[in-house]
């Protein structure tokens, strides 16, 4: 027997996933609520029972995917034998990933426009920079390098808009990589 709160559990994780499918082909201005609980099987009261809005659906499925892509960086960059190896496996699987259609649509067209540019940062610096905080009382050291950080960052931020937007995805990825890797490695000597 089907306790309630595994009823509920189960619905929201079919609004979810539906939203998902639905935002990921179609985008979040062509998708409608009535679609998203077509999608999933239930009424659209049902989706306003658990989801204020269709803003608040974006959200969870904006987390859901950054996770999701952060895991299978994190899991593709652990098999580099150096850290700059690491940091050109984790890079390239990034750029290759975002800029493909499994996330772009999501994560970077349509991440920043509904959830606002302070709330897509806070996100995507919770699941892939979250060490670049210097801690309160650093030294100039630590905050030198939460600098690098954020400018490392930003250059792989503007290679995935660039991707993202490329008629040649992967090999604008292959080079960003390349290029950054590059410039990266006198550090690592």
């Amino acid at each position: 027997m089907t306790s309630q709160a595994q009823r509920r559990a189960d619905t929201i994780a079919s609004i979810v996933r539906a939203a998902r499918e639905l935002f990921t082909a179609h985008g979040f201005a062509a998708t409608s609520i009535d679609d998203i609980a077509g999608r999933a099987g239930v009424a659209k009261g049902a989706v306003y029972h658990h989801f204020e809005s269709k803003e608040q659906i974006f959200q969870r499925v904006f987390e859901q995917m950054t996770g999701a892509l952060a895991a299978e960086v994190a899991a593709t960059a652990a098999a580099g034998k150096t850290t700059l190896d690491r940091f050109r496996l984790g890079t390239l699987k990034y750029l290759t990933s975002i800029a493909g259609n499994k996330f772009r649509q999501v994560l970077l067209i349509d991440g920043p426009a509904v959830l606002g540019w302070e709330k897509w940062r806070e996100i995507d610096a919770r699941y892939f920079g979250g060490a670049m905080k210097p801690p309160m009382k650093s030294t100039p050291q630590a905050r030198e390098m939460a600098s690098i950080g954020h400018l490392i960052a930003g250059a792989v931020s503007e290679a995935a808009l660039v991707c993202a937007t490329s008629d040649h995805r992967v090999r604008d990825a292959r080079d960003f990589t390349s290029a950054l890797i590059k410039m990266l490695a006198p550090f690592f000597r």
